[in-house]
């Protein structure tokens, strides 16, 4: 069995454990059937996931120039207190910055290794720490646009981490920790404007439990420019990531835009 296609990051489905397709042109494949198989990646080349060249990818799945230009990827992604739809003003495109920002954000507590805090939108949970490899989550606030909850994750990052230590995720070294013991703790530690919203927030704890038959002890990050065929046995799937048997984890999210052959052995 092979699929060949443009890797994009791995959808979701919530369930126990949590449920991975990959999607190509030719079709999709529900990644957890391959636990226990081995399979063979093989690197065939590029297509940016904006303009469809086959230019070298740069960062996100685009080439250059679309990473350079396109709103998608504007500096307020990465950076949500940089949002100014709220304003009127235009990062690159306010049509699109308007759809994105301008709608139910969360600011959120999430335990991947230690706690962190994050952003995104209420449409996007738990997608969003599925994708971050949470073992559970619990919203502390959720606000009108994408600027409160930029400024208010800004205020949090003094005191907790906005990154998740992604080998402690993978080798399943995490932290016990009471979240909504947590939450208590920061009220007063929120924006003057965020503050309000505190209290009209109702969190409910999401717990998440992935499909892994084996964590690694010591890991080792693949990339398949650096090695473009890779054949390893598929033990484990969490965040964006595949673990293999030898040890070799490897991101399919930061692989985006890489065109690829899969095959099942």
């Amino acid at each position: 069995m092979t699929f060949e296609g443009v890797l994009t990051k791995m959808q979701t489905e919530w369930s126990n454990p949590i449920n991975y397709y990959m999607v190509f042109d030719s079709g999709f494949m529900h990644v957890n059937q391959l636990l226990n198989k081995e399979i063979t990646m093989a690197f065939t080349g590029y297509q940016c996931l904006n303009c469809g060249s086959p230019k070298k990818i740069f960062r996100q799945g685009f080439c250059f120039d679309c990473f350079s230009s396109s709103p998608a990827v504007g500096d307020w992604i990465m950076k949500p207190e940089l949002s100014t739809a709220h304003l009127g003003i235009a990062d690159r495109d306010l049509d699109y910055e308007s759809r994105v920002q301008l709608q139910p954000h969360l600011v959120y507590f999430a335990v991947s290794s230690e706690i962190k805090v994050g952003v995104t939108r209420g449409t996007q949970m738990p997608t969003r720490w599925i994708d971050q490899g949470a073992e559970m989550a619990l919203p502390i606030v959720e606000v009108p646009n994408r600027y409160l909850a930029g400024i208010t994750e800004v205020a949090l990052k003094s005191y907790y981490a906005d990154k998740t230590n992604w080998r402690k995720m993978l080798t399943n070294d995490i932290i016990s920790v009471d979240l909504f013991a947590e939450r208590n703790k920061i009220k007063d530690l929120l924006p003057a404007e965020v503050q309000p919203y505190f209290e009209t927030t109702s969190p409910k704890l999401c717990a998440l439990d992935y499909p892994v038959l084996q964590y690694p002890k010591s890991i080792t990050s693949l990339s398949l420019e650096k090695t473009p065929v890779f054949t390893g046995v598929l033990m484990g799937i969490k965040g964006q990531y595949l673990l293999f048997a030898d040890g070799t984890v490897f991101n399919v999210r930061s692989a985006e835009g890489q065109k690829i052959t899969l095959t099942l052995n």
